[in-house]
């Protein structure tokens, strides 16, 4: 359990480092260059995440690759509409839809996913119970 927990936070902070969206002109962009606040949020969950797996909680564990899946989400969201609404000075919706369509997603979101999956499916570790009156026969 801890070593998974600990491999899935490590996961979500590699992917919050790697390139999350390619935006023409700029380059590729972080979490930290998408939104500082979004980012400050996502690695308060990956400490909150280390800290579950450093203490064996795996309710911890559990919501915080949940919480990292909803606040993903809510960037991926933001993402596409700020590309929408940065275009939105020209007049023609295609011509729209075309310079939008420029911003492209790149393979960060999937290591951050896998990570978070990794959280999502931490179960706390079964104990045997074994009899002290029983003899070997």
């Amino acid at each position: 359990m801890r070593t998974q927990g600990i491999l899935g936070a490590v996961l979500m902070a590699i992917g919050g480092m790697c390139p999350l969206v390619w935006v023409p002109i700029k380059g590729n962009w972080n979490y930290f260059e998408l939104d500082q606040t979004l980012a400050i949020a996502f690695y308060v969950l990956v400490v909150v995440g280390l800290t579950g797996a450093f203490t064996a909680k795996p309710k911890l564990l559990n919501f915080t690759g949940l919480a990292s899946i909803v606040l993903v989400a809510i960037t991926l969201a933001g993402v596409y509409f700020k590309a929408h609404d940065t275009f939105s000075f020209l007049h023609f919706k295609k011509v729209v839809n075309l310079a939008a369509g420029m911003v492209k997603y790149k393979w960060g979101w999937y290591v951050i996913l896998a990570g978070a999956v990794l959280l999502i499916t931490v179960r706390k570790p079964k104990t045997l119970l074994v009899d002290q009156d029983q003899s070997l026969k």
